[in-house]
């Protein structure tokens, strides 16, 4: 089935047609059906499957339509709450695109960056909010949000929403919103807790699940070099300048280790950008940017950032740290292999980290194939790095100090 075969309104076909979709995804046609109906859904599928898109479609049709045939009352009709600020400006793209040549207005909400200019633009009037909790509730409190006309809520990553603690915003959410309305769940993953939370909002909701045998994308291809922890920054640097034109997107378990790594490659003469919770917005925005336009080719980033980068051509996703809960693995890799290209992605794991790697191979179904390396080539990759011809024990004896000042503070708190 094509887009052109759905009976949408011009308008909305003009804007896909824009955007370049000819056929809907696997979870585009499952959901986009019963989203028009006014069904409540709980959809699970993997990242890179389109679901942003899954959810725009129909609710920008719906609100076109609806605002072309009566007048409507002002105010938001429709809420996606998301877990970080890097999604609700992603999502808010896609929906900006997508309502192109439509009268729906969209907008983004989150904290880090002055609220002044957010106050201005809601109380110009807008369709659909995409908001993180906390800037949400501030607004609300201060009567800048009403949510009293939604008639449509969106929970996207609402696995990650869970992690970060953000249940009781959710369930305190519940009582601005209308009890009749259209309640939409997305996630990469589902457990129980993702199951009682859905079926304690929703009405009879649509299941919708894509390849739940396998979380990962098939367009990716596994990898795993074993590799000693302070090891790990030889085999990166010859991976990198191996492949210089590529894309890279290197995660690590901690900000610390994210700016720790970032130095290293500096040292060897190699590019690079960090994103991470420490950085103020505008600094991620403009890191976002760059790596997007293709001006840095090499990007650090934590788990708390693999949600929001949505960046087309990443040809390398590197788990630099193996991830401590299996389910980011799903989200560190797939910000590769989105749509039908094709991603790779590598694991460096040392000894301690094994137990971490089997938990990823249960959650996924399978064993990821496993890069042999002879002791000999170990040591000429080690020797052979620009690295030996710097005074990098300094370095890395002043990040470790580091490391453990943060592991401190992060046990105080």
């Amino acid at each position: 089935m094509k887009f052109d075969d759905y009976s949408f309104s011009d308008e909305v076909k003009m804007s896909i047609g824009k955007l370049g979709f000819k056929r809907p995804t696997d979870i585009q046609y499952k959901c986009i059906p019963p989203i028009l109906k006014g069904e409540d859904l709980l959809a699970i599928a993997q990242t890179g499957t389109g679901k942003t898109a899954a959810f725009a479609i129909p609710i920008i049709e719906k609100l076109h339509t609806k605002k072309k045939s009566q007048s409507r009352k002002d105010g938001i009709k429709t809420l996606v709450m998301v877990p970080t600020r890097e999604l609700a400006i992603q999502i808010q793209e896609v929906f900006e695109k997508l309502a192109n040549n439509t009268r729906v207005k969209s907008f983004c909400v989150f904290g880090g960056v002055e609220q002044g200019p957010q106050i201005q633009k809601l109380e110009k009037g807008i369709d659909v909010l995409i908001a993180t909790p906390g800037r949400m509730f501030d607004l609300v409190s201060q009567g800048y949000i009403k949510l009293n006309r939604i008639d449509t809520l969106v929970l996207d990553e609402a696995d990650h929403m869970l992690d970060l603690g953000f249940i009781k915003d959710i369930r305190d959410l519940m009582r601005h919103l209308p009890k009749q309305r259209q309640t939409l769940f997305f996630s990469a993953t589902i457990d129980k807790e993702i199951k009682k939370l859905a079926y304690s909002l929703v009405i009879n909701p649509i299941r919708i699940q894509i390849s739940p045998k396998d979380p990962v994308s098939k367009n990716v291809d596994h990898a795993v070099a074993h590799i000693e922890m302070d090891d790990k920054r030889f085999f990166l640097e010859r991976m990198i300048k191996n492949e210089a034109e590529k894309k890279f997107l290197i995660f690590t378990r901690t900000k610390v280790r994210a700016e720790r790594v970032l130095k290293a490659m500096a040292r060897v003469d190699i590019t690079a950008m960090s994103i991470h919770g420490d950085k103020e917005q505008k600094d991620r925005l403009d890191v976002m940017n760059k790596f997007k336009k293709g001006e840095t080719k090499v990007l650090i980033a934590t788990d708390i950032s693999a949600r929001g980068i949505d960046i087309p051509n990443v040809d390398y996703v590197v788990n630099y740290d193996m991830p401590e809960q299996a389910e980011n693995y799903v989200h560190r890799v797939g910000r590769t292999g989105r749509g039908k290209n094709k991603g790779q992605a590598y694991s460096f794991c040392s000894k301690e980290e094994m137990p971490l790697l089997q938990e990823i191979e249960t959650l996924i179904g399978k064993k990821i194939q496993v890069l042999e390396l002879d002791y000999a080539e170990y040591l000429q990759i080690k020797k052979s790095s620009d690295e030996t011809h710097s005074d990098w024990k300094s370095l890395m004896k002043e990040m470790e100090i580091a490391e453990k000042q943060y592991i401190k503070k992060k046990k105080k708190k």
